[in-house]
This record gives structure tokens, sequence and C-alpha cells, in this order.
């Protein structure tokens, strides 16, 4: 297998539908990549960042569960998260988290919800396209990934010859160094399905990963009284049990950021894992894996189904309500 990989994020008019490919035998070449990123009124990104805007607003897209973790004392202090997203490409495109409207890369908008979300983490960013290693910061590191490596289908994982970021993170997640927050994707089909002809191999190298969580989109937070259900882009769980039990849900409300895709569920996610490993200062990331995934609530969602769902919505306040966590 090559060993060339290319990462693709596309925003459609509406909707962020970021991915990445990685060639199975042979490069795409120029005129191949060009349709890819230009085709079709999308744009193409690649991925360094100025230093991200952070808010202790509660805003309207948020969960409530936020501005609760967050009155407790709760707001990811000690944590790292690390963004592997683009940083560094010419495209940009428009979006509100409630700061105003800003034109932004794709990393740049990953970077600032997760800030939002865990204002007091530490937040690195690390540029997709340089394809080194991920490096760690000491103490607790949660990283996000809002980016698929899609290549043709059918070859087995162990085939791919992974660049060096994609293999530390596959290692992380394989020996529980850190925490990784996997958006799903935007393709409407289960965790590692294929895709107009492609697999995204970064989902399936990380399927039965202990620290590894792939993340879906719902088109709203969910209530007990006003159910949530699955953005009509987002890819479900599927019927692999493995997969079931490490995919989470989370609302992703468009209708008032102007960003959708589940681009924008991964970071959500990320800064729960940093909230609560700010209160369980002591805890494993499998710990708070495991905390994050054991506690995610299904009365909140539209006919609940492992399948779709997963282990359900995540529920920061449920995770925070122990304790301790082993």
């Amino acid at each position: 297998m090559s060993g060339n990989f290319w990462k693709l994020g596309i925003a459609a008019a509406l909707t962020i539908l970021p991915a990445s490919i990685a060639s199975a035998q042979e490069a795409l070449d120029a005129d191949q990549a060009a349709a890819l990123c230009h085709g079709g009124g999308s744009i193409c990104v690649s991925a360094k960042i100025p230093v991200a805007r952070t808010t202790q607003a509660v805003l309207s897209w948020m969960s409530p569960d936020v501005g609760a973790a967050w009155a407790a004392g709760y707001k990811g202090k000690g944590v790292t998260i690390t963004i592997i997203d683009d940083f560094s490409s010419s495209s940009r495109f428009s979006g509100n988290f409630g700061l105003g409207t800003q034109y932004q890369r794709h990393g740049e908008w990953t970077r600032e919800e997760a800030s939002m979300i865990a204002p007091a983490a530490t937040i690195r960013s690390k540029d997709f396209s340089t394809g080194s290693a991920v490096p760690l910061a000491s103490g607790r590191n949660v990283l996000n990934l809002s980016y698929g490596m899609y290549a043709n289908a059918g070859y087995r994982v162990n085939q791919i010859r992974w660049a060096p970021e994609e293999q530390s993170i596959i290692s992380y997640a394989s020996k529980g160094s850190a925490i990784v927050s996997k958006a799903a994707g935007n393709d409407s089909v289960a965790v590692g399905g294929v895709t107009s002809g492609q697999q995204d191999y970064l989902d399936l190298a990380l399927i039965g990963k202990p620290t590894a969580i792939f993340v879906g989109a719902l088109s709203t937070n969910g209530t007990a009284s006003n159910k949530a259900q699955l953005a009509w882009y987002s890819n479900y769980a599927g019927s692999d049990p493995t997969v079931q039990s490490h995919f989470l849900v989370v609302g992703v409300e468009g209708d008032k950021t102007g960003l959708y895709g589940t681009s924008f569920a991964a970071p959500i996610v990320s800064g729960y894992a940093a909230i609560i490993g700010s209160k369980f200062t002591k805890a494993t990331p499998v710990q708070i894996t495991n905390d994050l995934l054991n506690t995610a609530r299904t009365d909140t969602l539209v006919n609940y189904n492992p399948s779709v769902y997963g282990k359900g919505e995540a529920s920061l306040s449920r995770a925070l309500a122990p304790v301790a966590i082993r």
C-alpha cells in the first residue's frame, strides 16, 4: 500500500463535510485532486492556527450541562486538547459561535469550539498536512480528529502504511495514552461503511481501541421532553457491537451557528473529556472514556436504537456525577 496520503475537507453550501483521502495503490493525479477539491461547489482544505478565542459565556448552541459544569468549577484545567486539522490552507468559511460572524479555516473553527466548551483546557494545534507524529503533552491528553482518511474500499487496515501522524494517533488509542474523539463522518452510512466506493480507514483502524470515541451529530441537544434525532448527514453506529460501544452523539445546532457536520460534534466530546479530567484529576484516559460512554443518555433520543445512536447522547452532568470513577 502506498504511503502517500491526501487529506480533504469539504465545505458544501450549508454543511461542513470534512474528509481526507489516503491513496490505496496510486496517488491521485493533479486533475483528479482538483476535481475533488473544487468540484460541485466544494472547497479543499489542508491544515497552523492563530490563538483561538475563548469565552466562558454559556451560549445557546451548548448543552445546559456545560454551564452547570463550569459553575461547579470544572472547565478542563490540567488537560491538553490537541486539534489535528487544517490550520494552513487558504480555504475559509463563515460561521458564528456567538462571538460574531467569523471567516476561518476548518481547524480554527474546531479549535475554537473545543476551547469554548473547555475554556481552562490547554489547546494545541497540529497541522494535519505535515504528516509528522502527534506529540503528547505531560498529563492527560485529548486528541480531536474532525477528518477522515479515505481510500478505495476493500483493503484491510493492516495493508495501510500510515504516515507517522495517523500511526501515532492509532497507537495512543490502542495503548490508552490519550482520548481520541473522532468525527463519525457525514455520509449517512455506518461507521467504516462504503460511500462512493471508498472507506474511511482511520475509522476502521480505531475500531476496538479502548480510548477511541466515534462522535455522531444530532440536529439539536436532546432532553427527555424534547427528544433529538440524528442529523440527516451524520454517520451512525451500525450493526457492529464494538462500534456501538464506543459511539456517542451530541447536538450540532447549525441553525444557530451556521456550522453543520460531525466535525463540530467531535470537539464537543473533546471538551467534555477535558472537563471530566479536570474533576477526576487522577483518572486515566481509559477511565474518562468509559465514564463518558457509560453515562450517555438514551431517554433524550427519538426511537433510541444502538445501531443508530450507539451508547446515546453524551451527558456531561451524568459523567461528572460520581464522586470518583474507575
